[in-house]
């Protein structure tokens, strides 16, 4: 019953679900059933990590549950920090402890430096050719890295995007002013947020943003990619039925979202290629959006002449997957968060206006001097990290690990919001507390294990500085522009947030965030 509701999540059919979900579990279990003596002796005898009881043919598919970190956590607390799963054909391990992040990530950090490609990426990701998910270590993906690092995410590039952040930051808080002065009593930050990260990146990586309703279309494609990304996909577990991933409707709604925003990328491409063309022979990078810049690269053949068209949209999309729903969805928390603790909220807003004083808007340079915001920004990390499990790696060859073998081609989950929420290392570490930074100079950038929202090692988010300096300019302006309250909701105040998760490569609210915002002079 349980594997039937996790199908049903993840495959929600407009036909009448029941009479085709049970005809397809009932002839993939009949079929499946053979399989079970492909299993080879000599694994068999392998000294596997600890796993929980396993069913036949599915293995330990029904305990993966709707939000996997939770269920992994919950999992790990019974059968330890490094344990082995069975995912129908898929011999997975789950770490959950800071101790075994490091071995994982710095100590065999090259035998799982790939990716396992399964089929949703393959689609969504020009058939993971991109940055995030491509072969480690090919000629291609050496370059596509290159680029991206030196032309958009190293310090140098996210210093000067400055004007773009507040720029943005600041259309935010108009934006928010004028729906306060038509009257509304509430606004759907959530919405507003996810615009506002879609137009940073567009004006970043594309060198332009669009008209309201298409950056809003924009955004939902993307926050859609990043749910789908981690779809459940019966071929992943079971290569042989990749064919029910078609009946299921799984391949056709991947296929229609990639298409869109495939076509999308294709439309700006062609512009840029135009304007390219009529503008001035400037051979410098300054002032240019990345996608000048791999237009131009490639045209001066700085980057191989086999570079092509698909290969600039698989890295437009790493940027747009990377920089814009993990920037909104931290966002989105931060602001929940504060409203639910109105002491942590006060101390952050007269941090933020002490800095500011009477400027017209939040420069970087304010926010450079506000430890507070920071230490915010860094337990809303904690708390929940943009991508709450890692994304999954893949073992090279075989490898030992405390005395255990973990088999070549196993994919490894590392989770990162378990390990940032293990008493072992944080004090309270299911309360939201800013302060515990105070005091501990604790960083995200891959060297302390147990805060790794960022992942580590060859495979750590190039993108962490590009989206943290986002996410601080955002929340500055918001807390230095208005006082936040709960809406009213029947005559009535609400009295809570709604928390709820939905899983994907980015957790997210499941329910929008609406605040009622109050302007501040």
């Amino acid at each position: 019953m349980a594997l039937f509701s996790l199908v049903k999540h993840y495959f929600p059919l407009e036909l009448n679900a029941p009479l085709l979900y049970f005809p397809c579990l009932v002839i993939l279990v009949l079929f499946l059933f053979n399989l079970r003596t492909r299993t080879s002796k000599s694994k068999s005898n392998l000294n596997l990590p600890p796993s929980p009881p396993k069913l036949p043919i599915i293995g330990n598919l029904h305990q993966l549950g709707l939000l996997p970190h939770r269920s992994f956590r919950t999992l790990s607390k019974k059968y330890g920090p490094l344990m082995f799963l069975h995912l129908g054909q898929a011999p997975a391990v789950v770490v959950s402890s800071a101790q075994l992040a490091r071995e994982f990530m710095k100590t065999y950090d090259l035998t799982i430096a790939d990716r396992p490609q399964g089929i949703c990426p393959k689609i969504l990701l020009y058939g993971c050719t991109d940055v995030g998910f491509g072969s480690y270590g090919s000629e291609n993906w050496r370059q596509k890295k290159k680029v991206c690092v030196n032309e958009l995410l190293n310090l140098r590039s996210v210093q000067s995007f400055k004007s773009v952040r507040e720029e943005e930051s600041g259309d935010l808080a108009n934006k928010i002013r004028d729906l306060c002065s038509s009257g509304a009593d509430s606004v759907n930050l959530s919405e507003l947020l996810i615009a506002t990260s879609n137009d940073i990146v567009c004006k970043c990586v594309l060198g332009d943003k669009f008209n309201t309703d298409a950056n809003t279309r924009i955004g939902e494609l993307v926050r859609k990619v990043m749910i789908n990304l981690m779809a459940f996909s019966v071929g992943d577990y079971f290569p042989s039925f990749r064919w029910v991933d078609s009946v299921t409707g799984l391949l056709p709604r991947l296929k229609a979202i990639f298409g869109e925003l495939d076509d999308f990328f294709e439309s700006v491409i062609e512009e840029r290629k135009t304007m390219m063309k009529k503008r001035s022979n400037d051979q410098s990078s300054n002032g240019k959006s990345l996608l000048d810049i791999l237009l131009q690269f490639r045209d001066d053949g700085i980057v191989d002449h086999s570079f092509s068209e698909n290969d600039i949209k698989s890295i437009l999309m790493d940027m747009f997957v990377g920089g814009s729903d993990t920037s909104s969805a931290a966002m989105e928390w931060a602001m929940a968060e504060l409203m639910m603790n109105p002491t942590k909220m006060q101390k952050a807003q007269e941090e933020v206006r002490r800095v500011v004083g009477n400027k017209s808007k939040v420069e970087d340079e304010d926010i450079n001097q506000m430890n507070y915001l920071k230490h915010v920004v860094k337990e809303v990390l904690r708390l929940h990290p943009p991508t709450a499990m890692i994304p999954p790696r893949l073992t090279r060859s075989r490898l030992k690990v405390r005395g255990y073998t973990i088999p070549a081609q196993t994919i490894v989950y590392i989770n990162a919001w378990a390990i940032q929420r293990d008493a072992e290392f944080w004090e309270r570490p299911e309360e939201f507390i800013p302060e515990r930074f105070e005091k501990n100079d604790v960083e995200f950038k891959g060297q302390d294990f147990h805060f790794i929202p960022f992942g580590s090692g060859r495979r750590g988010c190039p993108g962490m500085m590009f989206g943290v300096a986002a996410v601080e300019s955002m929340l500055a302006n918001l807390l230095y522009c208005f006082d936040w309250k709960l809406p009213t909701v029947n005559g009535a105040t609400a009295q809570h947030i709604d928390m709820e998760e939905t899983f994907g490569l980015t957790v997210s609210k499941k329910v929008p965030l609406y605040l009622k915002p109050i302007p501040y002079c």
